[in-house]
């Protein structure tokens, strides 16, 4: 059958402020992230890694090209986020790997975010400099 439908999986990444759309599909291992490659999109090797980590904690680097969008952050929490992405649509495209990705706790969500600034104060919990006279 001739332009057979591709089968296409979707993942939610967040992180910090970061929030990632990635779509998996099978193919020879493309990552394309806002429409720039891998190496161009993170220059620095521990994102990268984030990034290739369920694809590797899994044995599938070079089986899936992963498009995905990111918005908001900066580049540790983008990578958390796409790396998040790609561990959920892996777990959606095979169950049998959830066990693998959640015991290198790639399906976690890191929930910690930056604390509000408090009214009266300098920051969140940074207060005024104080003079006893």
């Amino acid at each position: 059958m001739v332009g057979a439908a591709e089968q296409v999986t979707w993942g939610t990444g967040r992180r910090k402020t970061a929030v990632a759309r990635v779509r998996i599909k099978r193919g020879k291992g493309a990552i394309v992230i806002n429409r720039r490659e891998l190496n161009d999109y993170f220059p620095t090797v521990r994102e990268q890694e984030a990034v290739l980590a369920p694809l590797r904690a899994t044995n599938s680097a070079g089986q899936w090209d992963v498009i995905s969008r990111v918005t908001g952050g900066g580049p540790t929490g983008q990578a958390g986020a796409v790396s998040l992405g790609i561990a959920r649509a892996l777990k959606l495209v095979d169950p049998n790997t959830e066990d693998r990705l959640r015991a290198e706790g790639l399906l976690t969500r890191d929930s910690r975010m930056k604390e509000r600034k408090k009214y009266g104060r300098k920051a969140a919990r940074r207060s005024f400099q104080f003079s006893k006279r």
